[in-house]
């Protein structure tokens, strides 16, 4: 049994804030029927750019859905969407500002068509506050937040994290806000709106950071401590771009073991007394690591207690032999891309397991969920195509399949 077993969710998510939150609700086991435009769907999806084929950004981030098309702009659209409302748990949205509120499907509509929804909304800024008004996507959110300020060398400017902690971490927060309202609701009776802000959801990835503040009384500051020679990224053979290891000997033990393994005994040697010193002992651990592959460095000081790992490629998490064995890596079958590789859910439960399904072609499910949910029969899925409220894609058309094939 899955964790979140008959937990519906009406998905209408985009790119990458909301559909991360609503994947890993997928993940632990709820039915999540993702709503999209025909023709287009989410944006995600690439097809705005004439792309042929969904995005792999699309499909890392929508496994384990179902989709369906409908116009919302269309008053039969809208009316089959309001319909659909009473068989789930769970409304989630992460839409620009004002958009909802133009389709006349905020909370406030919802709430009358079924008093119990949860109706969560990622955005930006916020619903209120002199920003709420603003666009936002990921990088505004991380700028915004505090990232971008503590990245980069400390005599550069700030510079752009590499992570997407202002999308997928922000949609994290809301699952696990979502759930904790299920919960709620489950003593209560009672839904409820669950509202997050991306610039204030990343702030809290960088709790630990912000204590440099002193509260708020100091300016922040880049790359602290990165001239102590125990905690830094060192090259590895045989030299290629991610070739390095990263060495964080955090206290006095590690500290001797990290020597004791290179076997240079650089803590009671005087050359490199003092922090003035340090470029000269930074050396010194190179010297070692130069002669050794990253994942030979991380296993030599890992197996003497010392901190460290090999910088991973994104390409290499899907051949390591480690994850691998732990199962994270998941070989499935796209009907676009034939048997891919994707990457799993992080938290594993004794109790609940959720096999990973592929992320859904565009409308895949229009037919399927329209009958569960409403009882229409294909002379009603029929006229609702003919008025241009759902969409005409179908997974068996020739367009898809020659594709597929």
């Amino acid at each position: 049994m899955a964790a979140l077993d008959g937990f519906r969710v009406l998905d209408m998510t985009q790119w990458e804030a909301g559909t991360s939150c609503t994947q890993c609700l997928a993940w632990l086991g709820a039915d999540v029927v993702k709503v999209e435009q025909p023709e287009i769907g989410d944006p995600g999806r690439g097809r705005p750019r004439g792309d042929v084929l969904d995005a792999p950004y699309f499909v890392n981030w929508n496994s384990n859905k179902r989709s369906v098309t409908l116009d919302l702009s269309i008053p039969e659209g809208r009316e089959t969407l309001l319909s659909m409302l009473p068989h789930y748990d769970a409304f989630v949205e992460n839409y620009g500002p004002g958009v909802v509120e133009k389709l006349d499907i905020d909370y406030d509509v919802m709430r009358k068509i079924k008093p119990d929804i949860i109706y969560a909304r990622i955005k930006g800024f916020g619903t209120s506050g002199p920003y709420s008004g603003y666009k936002s996507m990921d990088m505004v959110a991380q700028a915004t937040g505090g990232a971008f300020a503590i990245t980069g060398h400390a005599e550069g400017p700030p510079m752009r994290p590499g992570p997407t902690i202002g999308d997928a971490g922000t949609g994290v927060q809301a699952a696990l806000a979502i759930v904790a309202a299920w919960a709620q609701k489950l003593r209560t009776g009672e839904g409820q709106l669950v509202e997050l802000s991306m610039q204030e959801a990343v702030t809290y990835y960088l709790r630990t950071a912000t204590g440099g503040t002193l509260f708020g009384t100091q300016p922040s500051s880049r790359s602290r401590g990165g001239r102590n020679p125990f905690m830094r990224l060192y090259p590895s053979a045989p030299g290629g771009p991610n070739d390095y290891v990263f060495l964080m000997a955090a206290n006095p033990r590690m500290q001797k073991a990290t020597c004791d393994v290179i076997g240079k005994d650089l803590l009671s040697d005087s050359r490199f007394a003092g922090a003035e010193n340090s470029e000269a002992m930074i050396e010194q651990i190179a010297e070692w690591t130069r002669q050794r592959t990253k994942r030979e460095a991380m296993e030599a000081w890992s197996e003497a207690g010392v901190c460290a790992g090999s910088v991973y490629g994104l390409e290499e998490l899907y051949t390591d032999p480690h994850l691998v064995e732990r199962g994270f890596v998941h070989e499935i079958h796209h009907a676009h891309y034939g048997n891919i590789k994707l990457l799993g859910w992080p938290a594993k439960m004794s109790k609940s397991r959720v096999a990973i399904s592929p992320a859904p072609l565009l409308g895949q499910h229009t037919d399927e969920v329209l009958r569960e949910d409403l009882g229409f029969d294909d002379a009603a899925i029929a006229r609702l195509r003919a008025a241009g409220a759902i969409g005409s894609e179908m997974p068996d058309s020739p367009a898809i399949s020659q594709v597929a094939g």
